[in-house]
């Protein structure tokens, strides 16, 4: 009976919900390319559509995959003999309040629209506005070192 709880206690979290959306990506991988086979040059949406699905959900599962490596053990609701107090305490750092959300939806739409209709000059200004809320929004937080930051 030791010997299972070891085990349960060094498995990482996670890694349910990453093989869950690494099958999901894979099916949509296989489904592209039947899709392609069967419609061949006459419905490319489709494929690229389905293609794009599959391409998202792997990106979903191997973040999944990365953050479950850096967890010592598993989570607690993911644990079968963990107690409810297992679960207290701080569960991390939320933002109270931003505007870069904002500023990464103005980029967005501004960029969006000058590729739609084909301006490049407002392409390269939209791009750059969207690398500048990108930046601001993940290190919104960060604080030099040195500084007067804990």
């Amino acid at each position: 009976m030791a010997t299972d709880e070891l085990e349960r206690s060094a498995r990482p979290g996670l890694r349910v919900e990453s093989h869950i959306f690494m099958a999901v990506a894979a099916f949509f991988v296989v489904a592209t390319i039947v899709y392609g086979i069967f419609t061949g040059k006459t419905e490319p949406a489709g494929t690229v559509a389905l293609g794009l699905t599959g391409g998202m959900l792997f990106i979903v599962g191997s973040f999944l995959w990365f953050a479950s490596r850096r967890l010592a053990g598993p989570r607690p609701e993911d644990d079968d003999i963990a107690e409810v107090a297992d679960g207290a305490g701080d569960v991390g750092f939320f933002s109270p309040g931003s505007y870069w959300p904002f500023a990464l939806a103005a980029a967005g739409m501004l960029s969006a629209i000058a590729i739609a209709f084909w301006l490049v000059w407002l392409v390269v200004i939209g791009l750059g506005f969207l690398l500048l809320a990108v930046c601001g929004l993940l290190f919104e937080y960060q604080r030099a070192h040195g500084g007067g930051g804990h």
